[in-house]
This record gives C-alpha cells, sequence and structure tokens, in this order.
C-alpha cells in the first residue's frame, strides 16, 4: 500500500481505505479461485495495482469519461483505476465466469459503485466507449480488429487531453507488434514513471482511434 502513496500521494481517505483492502481480499479469492498466480500474489501491489495505475500517469480520466477494461482477469487494470478515478464509468468484461465474479465481489466489498464486470467476449461487447484499457491480453493487431468498434470516435465525445483510443500494458520488445501502426501509436516506457526494477521492460501502449 505504501508503494501506491508513494507514486499516488494525493489520495483521498476512501482511496486509501480501498486500495489497502484489495490485499486481504485478492489473497482470499486466490486461495479459492486462482485468478493471480500463486507466487505472484504477494508482489500484489507492485506487479498488479500499480502496474494498472500506469494508465494513470499516462491520462488523468475526466469526469464522465467511459472505459471499457477487456480481459480484465481479476480486475486489473479495471479494479484499480475504478478506485482512481471514482466520477468515471468503467465495464469489465472477460471470457472466464469465475474472474468476473471475483471482480464483482471485489468491486461489492470496497464499495465501487462506477464498477459492472460481465463475462462475455470482445466480439460480443456492443457498447461504446471513451477507452479500451487492458493489460497483456492478445497481439496489439488481434485485439484492435475486435474492439476498435467499441472506441467512441465522435469529436465530441472526446473529453481528455488525449483523444479516445486504446491503452494498453505490455512488456517486452514490441517491435513487430506495433509496425503496423508505426506512424501513430505511442509507447512510454514504464521506467520513466516507477523506480523498481520489475518495471523495466514495461510498457504502456497508446494507440488512437
Amino acid at each position: 500500500m505504501e508503494l501506491i502513496k508513494k507514486y499516488f500521494p494525493n489520495l483521498t481517505d476512501e482511496q486509501e481505505r480501498q486500495f489497502a483492502a484489495l490485499d486481504a481480499l485478492y489473497h482470499d479469492w486466490n486461495a479459492k479461485i486462482n485468478v493471480i498466480s500463486r507466487k505472484d500474489i504477494d508482489n500484489l501491489y507492485e506487479h498488479h495495482v500499480l502496474h494498472s495505475l500506469a494508465i494513470a500517469k499516462a491520462l488523468r480520466f475526466k469526469a464522465g469519461t467511459r472505459i471499457m477494461d477487456f480481459g480484465c482477469g481479476g480486475g486489473f487494470p479495471g479494479i484499480p483505476l475504478a478506485i482512481m478515478f471514482p466520477e468515471c464509468q468503467f465495464k469489465l468484461i472477460d471470457g472466464t465466469a469465475k474472474k468476473i465474479r471475483v471482480c464483482n465481489e471485489v468491486a461489492s466489498a470496497i464499495g465501487l459503485k462506477n464498477v459492472i464486470a460481465e463475462q462475455r467476449r470482445g466480439e460480443e461487447e456492443k457498447g461504446m466507449f471513451d477507452f479500451v484499457v487492458s493489460r497483456a491480453v492478445m497481439p496489439l493487431p488481434d485485439m484492435v480488429k475486435i474492439v476498435r468498434k467499441n472506441v467512441n470516435v465522435n469529436p465530441n465525445a472526446n473529453h481528455n487531453a488525449l483523444p479516445n483510443g486504446i491503452l494498453c500494458l505490455k512488456g517486452g520488445d514490441l517491435q513487430a507488434e506495433l509496425h503496423p501502426f508505426r506512424n501513430i501509436v505511442e509507447q512510454t516506457d514504464l521506467s520513466s514513471w516507477f523506480d523498481e526494477e520489475w518495471f523495466k521492460e514495461k510498457h504502456l501502449i497508446y494507440l488512437p482511434c
């Protein structure tokens, strides 16, 4: 929890309470339903919560922004972002029912009112959003084919500092994966925001739609 406060020192008391509650909740649910690697659960705040919040370093979503977390797993990056931006609306989708159950149970337990989590494949989702976020779900070209239809490209719909689009957290060498979008894609190394060794070779990809 102190790691979150290190990089986000202006949290409200409610946000601190919600972030602090994640540790016990995810340890409990992970013992029942394995949604995070057993060997990684003790790194929850660094490898999952703070990793998710890299998106908040790139863009402070304005009130009313609608965001879809595609392939949310157990709730990352959607749950940490929903805590950080309580005046935005988040829809979390994943094809695995047990993962969606964890998302809903965690959101309910900490009192998140701005999250809907549903078992659904991306191809089935018809809603329109300002941004689609994800964390290492699939190669970017494959993801774009599925979710581009869900990004609201109406110029009047953009209220944020960046045009509406896709924000992905990824690791490793992405040169080949990003090549089809080389003229418009932006890659930011997470080590430019976070000091911890784990964030080396981790990146945030932004693709305007």
